[in-house]
């Protein structure tokens, strides 16, 4: 049986994660943190026997993929189809701001009502469709060998369901954190989990705050 191994990653952190500003398809680079998180991730990864990086073609994705692609020697290619959920109109808003001025829109949000879309944006129907597409298509090219995704918490969280058969509208139980390490088997009958929510490679004595301090 041909299957194909993937490494999904989450971009590192940027400024709007910190604030908890809704970056849905907007492009927010990686902070100074970010940036550690991407080096720390990349030398984690050194050595492994990596066929393709892909990455959204958002900046803090992309800048994510490029510190691995400079580790593995490989390059990175973009693929629209990792990109974050659109958020629409909800876009650079913070959650405390949208649960003040639309409640109602909140409360089906957090109850992840699977049809529901904000103005302009995408519902959770729409995007499982295009990630669980676009995953079956890189898996498809790449049957016996593994690969390197960098994508977005949406995303990977429509992964881990694809991969544990969860339902939609479940409550996240799972950990999504920037730069953690994902690993999914994704075989003709589908994905299956084999790692989550690996981030051991940022336990490091440097830490990513003093980092900050330094480049501020």
């Amino acid at each position: 049986m041909h299957c194909t191994r993937i490494v999904a990653i989450r971009h590192g952190e940027t400024a709007w994660n910190r604030d908890t500003r809704i970056q849905g398809q907007i492009d927010i680079p990686l902070n100074n943190t970010g940036h550690w998180q991407a080096r720390r991730t990349a030398e984690a990864l050194r050595g492994e026997d990596v066929t393709a990086i892909y990455a959204s073609d958002l900046s803090r994705a992309h800048q994510t993929a490029s510190a691995i692609g400079q580790a593995l020697g490989q390059p990175v290619q973009i693929h629209a189809g990792l990109r974050e959920r659109c958020f629409g109109i909800f876009q650079g808003r913070t959650w405390a701001e949208l649960e003040a001025s639309h409640p109602d829109v909140a409360l089906a949000w957090r109850r992840r009502v699977p049809d529901f879309a904000p103005e302009g944006g995408e519902s959770l129907l729409t995007l499982r469709e295009r990630v669980e597409q676009t995953f079956a298509e890189l898996a498809a090219r790449h049957l016996g060998e593994q690969i390197v995704v960098v994508a977005h918490g949406g995303v990977l969280d429509i992964l881990y369901r694809a991969a544990t058969r969860m339902d939609l509208q479940a409550p996240r139980t799972w950990a999504l954190a920037n730069a953690s390490i994902n690993r999914v088997l994704w075989s003709p009958e589908g994905p299956s989990l084999v790692g989550w929510g690996d981030v051991s490679h940022l336990q490091a004595p440097e830490s990513a705050q003093s980092l900050d301090e330094r480049l501020a």
